[in-house]
Parts: C-alpha cells; sequence; structure tokens
C-alpha cells in the first residue's frame, strides 16, 4: 500500500520532530538516565533514590543504592507505596495504576540547559497513608518553565512507613523504630544533594515543600538534626503542628509508639517481628487501618527528638525562611475532624463554657454561637491550620529569618455552589497551574481568564520564593514578611496584601496548646471546640 501525500508529510514532519528532540540523557553520580522531551523541559520519572525497601530491608532505613551500569530508562512513574484504596467518588480519589511495596523513586522536571537552577522538592500529602507523587495535579511543568528545577518523590506510608516496635528498636544501632517514610524523605533529600546538578540544579538552593500530610513532613524535617543541611528554605500548605506519639513514652494522654505496634501485630496475628516480615506487604497495607493504625512520627530523641511544638519553642528547627498558609475552608471537604454541631446556640455556649473557663469569652468572639455551623468547622480549621501557619511565621521571624504567611480564601462557582469555598487542598492546582488535570471528583475550576490570572500569580510568587527567598509576582502586591507587624497576603478574588490576620486567633490556640503541654496527659489536634478537654487554668510560670 502506497502513502498518499498527506502520510508522507505526516511523516516527514514527525522524523523531523524526532530528530530535533532527542530524548535526554544525564550521566548523574547514582548511573546514567534518559528521560523525555517537553516544549522547554527535560523530564525524568520513576528514578529510584535508595534499595527497594523489601524482604528484610522492610521497617529498616532506607539502604543506599549501588551506581547503575548502562542507561535507565526514566519515562514512566515509579509505583506508589502500597496503600488502602480511597472510596470512589470523593473530590481526592484518584486512580493509581501501580502499587508496591517497592516504591523509592522520584521524578524531576528540569528547564532545558538549566545549570544552577534552583531546585523545589515536592512532598505529597495524604495522611501519612495514602497518595503518590505521579498524581496528575503535581505535575512539574509550569514551574519548571518559570526556572525551578521541580522534584517530586514517593515514600513508605501507613503501617510500611511508621510501624514502631520494641523488636526493630532492638535491631536498630541506634535503639529506635518507627518514621521510616520520614528517613525515606531525608535518603531523597540527600540524593537530591548528590545528583541534581547533573540534572542543571543547584544543590546549595534547595526548597523543600509539601501540603497537608506533606507539610507535616516538611515540620518533621525542620525538626530532625539528620535532614540539617538539606534545604535552605521551605514552603508549608496547611501544615498542622499536632502532637505526635512518644516512641517508647506515655505523654500527653497518647499511647507509646511501640506499645502501638505491639498492640498492632497481636491484632494481626503476628507472634513476632518475623512474622509480621512474613506478612504480605498487600495485607498489612489493608489490614493495618482496619485495625485503627495511624501513622505519625515518633518522638524518638533521634531523628525527631522531641515534640513539634517544643522543638519549634527552643529554636532547635531548621534557620530557614518559610513560606506557610492555610484555606478559609479546610475543614469543608474534611468534616470528619469537626465536631458534632449542638443542638441550638444555648447548648454551645454552655459547653465551651464549661470546656475553656477564663478563655471562653474569647473563644466566644473568635467563634460564635450566632452561626453554629461556621464556627464549628472554624474552630477545627483554626486549631490545626490557622494556627500552626501563624506560629511558623512567628517562630521562624524569632530565629531572624524571613516568613510569609497567606490566607487561601479564593473561591469559584463549583466549589461554592457545593459548599466547598477554599476547601482543603484547594490551593493545589494553582501552585501547579494543573486546573486542568484535577482528579475526577474535584470541583472544577472554570476556564477564564480571572482564573488564569490568578493562577499565574500564585505560581509567580512561589517561584520566586524558590528562586529568592521573597515571593513576588509581576504587577501583583508585594508580600511583605510576616515581622513585627504579622503581614500576610490573601488570596481572594485577587491577591490582597494585609496586617493582622484574624486577629486573635493565633494567641488563643497558643494559649490552649501551651495549657495542654504543661498539664501533660492531654494531646492538641483536633479536640477542640464542644469535645475539648476542659481546660486547665493557666499555669503560675507562664503568667
Amino acid at each position: 500500500m502506497r502513502a498518499g501525500p498527506a502520510l508522507l508529510l505526516a511523516l516527514i514532519l514527525g522524523a523531523g520532530s524526532a530528530a530535533a528532540r532527542p530524548a535526554p540523557v544525564v550521566q548523574a553520580p547514582a548511573g546514567a538516565v534518559k528521560g523525555e522531551t517537553t516544549p522547554g523541559l527535560n523530564v525524568f520519572k520513576g528514578i529510584p533514590y535508595a534499595a527497594p525497601p523489601t524482604g528484610q530491608r522492610r521497617w529498616r532505613p532506607p539502604a543506599p543504592l549501588a551506581p547503575w551500569a548502562g542507561v535507565r530508562e526514566a519515562t514512566d512513574f515509579g509505583p506508589a507505596c502500597l496503600q488502602p484504596r480511597m472510596p470512589p467518588g470523593g473530590i481526592y480519589a484518584s486512580e493509581l495504576p501501580q502499587l508496591s511495596e517497592d516504591c523509592l523513586t522520584l521524578n524531576v522536571w528540569a528547564p532545558k540547559d538549566a545549570r544552577g537552577a534552583p531546585v523545589m522538592v515536592w512532598i505529597h500529602g495524604g495522611s501519612l497513608t495514602t497518595g503518590s507523587s505521579r498524581e496528575s495535579m503535581y505535575d512539574g511543568a509550569a514551574l519548571a518553565r518559570r526556572g525551578v528545577v521541580v522534584v517530586s518523590i514517593n515514600y513508605r506510608l501507613g503501617v510500611l512507613g511508621y510501624l514502631a516496635h520494641p523488636e526493630l528498636s532492638a535491631e536498630s544501632p541506634d535503639g529506635v523504630s518507627g518514621n521510616y517514610g520520614l528517613l525515606d524523605q531525608i535518603a531523597a533529600l540527600t540524593w537530591v544533594k548528590r545528583n541534581i546538578a547533573a540534572f542543571g540544579g543547584n544543590p546549595a538552593e534547595v526548597t523543600v515543600a509539601g501540603e497537608s500530610a506533606g507539610a507535616l513532613s516538611v515540620m518533621y524535617l525542620m525538626a530532625s538534626p539528620l535532614a540539617r543541611g538539606l534545604f535552605s528554605k521551605a514552603i508549608l500548605q496547611s501544615a498542622y503542628m499536632i502532637s505526635t506519639p512518644e516512641l517508647k513514652a506515655k505523654r500527653f494522654g497518647m499511647e507509646p509508639a511501640e506499645a502501638a505496634g505491639v498492640r498492632l501485630s497481636a491484632q494481626l496475628g503476628a507472634a513476632d517481628l518475623a512474622a509480621l516480615r512474613a506478612m504480605s506487604a498487600l495485607e498489612l497495607a489493608d489490614k493495618a487501618p482496619k485495625a485503627g493504625f495511624a501513622a505519625f512520627g515518633a518522638v524518638d530523641g533521634k531523628v525527631l527528638p522531641r515534640q513539634l511544638v517544643e522543638t519549634f519553642d527552643r529554636g532547635e528547627q531548621a534557620p530557614v525562611p518559610v513560606l506557610a498558609g492555610f484555606n478559609e475552608g479546610e475543614i469543608r471537604s474534611l468534616r470528619r475532624l469537626a465536631p458534632p454541631t449542638p443542638a441550638s446556640a444555648g447548648a454551645y455556649e454552655r459547653e465551651i463554657r464549661a470546656r475553656y473557663g477564663d478563655l471562653a469569652d474569647e473563644f466566644l468572639r473568635l467563634y460564635p454561637a450566632s452561626d453554629l455551623g461556621e464556627s464549628v468547622i472554624a474552630t477545627t480549621r483554626d486549631a490545626l491550620y490557622g494556627w500552626t501557619a501563624e506560629r511558623l511565621a512567628a517562630k521562624q521571624t524569632a530565629l531572624g529569618k524571613p516568613a510569609f504567611l497567606y490566607l487561601f480564601d479564593h473561591g469559584y462557582p463549583a466549589a461554592d455552589d457545593k459548599a466547598l469555598h477554599a476547601f482543603h487542598a484547594a490551593e493545589i492546582p494553582y501552585v501547579f497551574g494543573t486546573a486542568d488535570r484535577t482528579p475526577a471528583g474535584w470541583p472544577k475550576p472554570p476556564a477564564s481568564s480571572a482564573e488564569t490570572k490568578m493562577g499565574e500569580a500564585i505560581q509567580g510568587y512561589w517561584a520566586a520564593f524558590v528562586k529568592t527567598g521573597t515571593p513576588g509576582a509581576p504587577g501583583q502586591p508585594a508580600w511583605a514578611p510576616y515581622g513585627a507587624e504579622h503581614a500576610y497576603m490573601a488570596f481572594e478574588e485577587a491577591p490582597r496584601a494585609g496586617r493582622g490576620l484574624m486577629p486573635g486567633m493565633y494567641e488563643l490556640n497558643e494559649a490552649v496548646v501551651q495549657r495542654r503541654r504543661a498539664q501533660g496527659d492531654t494531646p492538641w489536634n483536633w479536640n477542640v471546640g464542644v469535645v475539648s478537654p476542659p481546660l486547665p487554668p493557666e499555669s503560675p510560670e507562664r503568667r
């Protein structure tokens, strides 16, 4: 069969295009990798940064991977860590075509001909239990086209990433266990430091960034001595500085992490560590959440020296500039975290006065009984995300480092019509320029000039922070550091600079946390509002 003129022309043009865009090959210290080109970029996917954490390496710190021979194909994302399937239809539910215990890979988007470009390493969210770097919403191309080398990583999740157990601690040279997912993140940052120059990045200019559990991970990294020197800036979107279990001691009302591991082992019918390692990873990932296992970092004195609140109070966190913020509607899509709405305004006020004592008047000023529905979700939003964002800004400022605070309060019809104004993670498509690649159940932003302009502004601010440590965007308001005037940027219909975000919010929640910390037997997390344990009076030394 003879080809017609149109087909011949297409073949000729296709051959010319392929010849003009050869697959990029990078000779990195880890080994040679071959990626793919897109306009203006070289992209590499599924690069391993540590040895597979399988077999006897399950529940051990990530092991170095020997440099490979030959050229490794790097054109497809690596498998996500094994994890429970998310219920279909939810706004965060995405298809993950590949799941595996062998999951320690990363991806790189680099501007063509980059030399010494600043780097942003993205850590996905998902409660340290779900998620993947292959999520289309995390595509790094738009930021890379602004001159940033973007890296996204997979890490161990759930029971595979955060199980602690006395037998695991006994086989550790440091006598600790748990925190394996965090150690994976440190290994990925170490890989970046050693290899990213080969891709055009500057290993001395690395910003670590994440959202939700990814931002929690960034705080863990800021607190861990093992991560010191691996990054120079941090972006924390919807972080939550809650209390976390200690490895061996019961503190703040939380079961020790090792004891939780022993209890889980019994529930799974595993008599010892050998039996746990003999179980299939798929079975572990499926059964552990059903048995109540929750993934958190463990305070072990080594990887995490102390509670995050204590580390930041002592000024022992990484002394780096930060960009941190939260969303106005965080809890609109996370209503399981909010307490039940009382039957009446009177019942609400009685509960708050019984639980908050001398702080009740200020609580009711901030979260009035006149609008119960909004007050209930705002209470949890601020206790988790609002307080944390401003605390990060305040504590880095106290270290003499620039800190930039934001509130994402931007809505659009598809979200607002579902009572999801500025919901948890709603800012992510604006950061990455991926509004057309959100999960199937995600309220779709309109393809309008106003939405495009908002995305351009947010990408500009984020990219400028990665490059210089100061967020800025052409034609947009100047973003002042938090400083003494408590400056912030609100992303509403358009960016708006302000001073004094939600006056009294940070101070009230700080007082609550410090009283619980002094009391010593109560955690601080989402146990707020009408489900708050009664607060003790202020300790004399803090008056």
